[in-house]
């Protein structure tokens, strides 16, 4: 577990980018699962398609979770690692793993239980919970391999190995892509299973996952070392990891939550506009791609130059880093906004859900290049060892900006006001946290219980 991949000698501009291309790639083949689940869905009626959107804010919360750990898991070990003791990140890891296990089983168990009022609350209607009901019995039993996977692949990231990981989920994506219209439309031997289908074919390629990234961590990389359960080690390891991860996870957490609340807002005004919105909000994460894997790989690269000293190095990497996603996503809506219509085609043929979904592409991506500035910095400032920072500025965005502002917006001019009250909040929150990060990432004093 050295510095094989030069996060604390080479070029900022050079690791960053033979880190981030392979991020690349591997956050592609994560979105894929949720693009080819929304594409093959979308073939059997707008009902299927608006089901599988009102499943999306929880999806994020669990998904959130993972970050959030994976987030303390990346920031511990790469200071660990640029620290020198590889021992102690070797046990940290394990005890990282085994809290994780504990806490998605748990919360996978009580979502299955709480399908039907978790949902009706969202405001799905007797149409939809069946299918919604069909889809998560199966993602709920194989979403404890899910964060298993991506808390472990942070792991790897963490040492500066971003290509593992990708490869990884890319076979897992090739493997869904596979399965989803075998299982969903009932192809050759396979029985029709609709919306059923496309969580089984999910679940499949989980598997596959866990499999080689256990293969990787325990048995080629030895990153893991099996310690004896002590109560003590385990409780101060989690207690570090918690450190980052609970306002990392609740950074996260208040982004699909919000989601929610949209949600159903959209769905008292216009159920077509519901499935429009969710079809967005995975194209999103699509057009968003470029930034997630800079701030996965930009993560590791602070935390092990924290942890080495080289405190400058950081701060360079970070505003590099704004400045590329600003303009790499300015850049990157010019073709949009002559494409929103036949991008739109793709996901849907009813004429309600297509005006919306247009719209939504024609507006939302123009304040990509600012968002893209506030998931980085916030990003940025979990490796700096201040997370609560982070938080803040999430619930800023989302709470006492973007929520009142579509309120307000739906209120004036019903779901047309209420997207637009969302680039608004983006350019907004750019602007400050931009400006803050010119600031806030000077050295800071580490405490021994942070140092870690």
């Amino acid at each position: 577990m050295q510095d094989r991949h030069g996060l604390l000698s080479e070029p900022i501009g050079r690791v960053l980018l033979n880190m981030s291309l392979p991020n690349l790639i591997g956050i592609m083949t994560i979105l894929g699962f949720s693009l080819a689940d929304t594409f093959f869905i979308s073939q059997l009626g707008t009902e299927a398609l608006a089901a599988i959107s009102f499943t999306f804010p929880i999806t994020l919360i669990i998904s959130s979770i993972a970050i959030g750990i994976g987030a303390g898991v990346s920031t511990n070990l790469g200071r660990l690692i640029g620290s020198g003791n590889p021992h102690l990140a070797k046990v940290f890891l394990f005890d990282a793993l085994l809290l994780t296990f504990l806490l998605t089983a748990s919360l996978a168990v009580l979502g299955s239980i709480f399908i039907k009022p978790i949902f009706s609350l969202l405001g799905a209607n007797e149409v939809s919970l069946p299918l919604i009901h069909d889809y998560m019995h199966y993602w709920y039993f194989g979403v404890p391999f899910l964060v298993l996977i991506l808390v472990g692949n942070q792991g790897l990231r963490s040492t500066g190995d971003t290509r593992s990981p990708a490869m990884i989920m890319a076979l897992a994506a090739i493997i869904n892509l596979i399965l989803d219209p075998l299982l969903i439309f009932g192809i050759g031997p396979f029985p029709r299973l609709e919306i059923q289908g496309a969580a089984i074919a999910t679940l499949i390629s989980w598997v596959v996952a866990l499999s080689l990234s256990g293969y990787l961590l325990i048995i080629k990389r030895k990153m893991l070392e099996w310690a004896a359960l002590d109560i003590d080690r385990m409780m101060s390891n989690w207690g570090r990891l918690a450190h980052i991860a609970q306002p990392a996870a609740l950074m996260n957490l208040i982004n699909p939550l919000a989601n929610g609340v949209i949600m159903a807002m959209l769905a008292r005004i216009d159920h077509s506009a519901v499935a429009a919105f969710g079809a967005g909000t995975r194209l999103e994460s699509v057009l968003l791609i470029a930034v997630m894997a800079l701030s996965s790989s930009l993560m590791p690269f602070i935390a092990q130059n924290l942890g080495a000293g080289q405190h400058q190095r950081a701060k360079q990497a970070l505003l590099l880093s704004l400045k590329f996603v600003f303009l790499f996503q300015t850049l990157l809506y010019i073709p949009l906004a002559f494409f929103a219509q036949p991008i739109a085609q793709l996901f849907s043929t009813d004429p309600e859900v297509l005006q919306w979904l247009s719209f939504y592409i024609l507006v939302l991506p123009f304040a990509y290049g600012p968002l893209g500035i506030v998931i980085i910095f916030a990003t940025a400032l979990n490796a700096y060892h201040r997370p609560m920072s982070s938080l803040v500025i999430n619930l800023c965005r989302l709470v006492l900006l973007m929520l009142p502002l579509a309120a307000l917006g739906s209120y004036i001019d019903g779901v047309r006001g209420l997207l637009l009250a969302l680039p608004l909040t983006n350019i907004l929150m750019g602007i400050a946290c931009y400006i803050l990060a010119q600031r806030i990432c000077e050295p800071a004093k580490v405490t021994t219980a942070e140092s870690i």
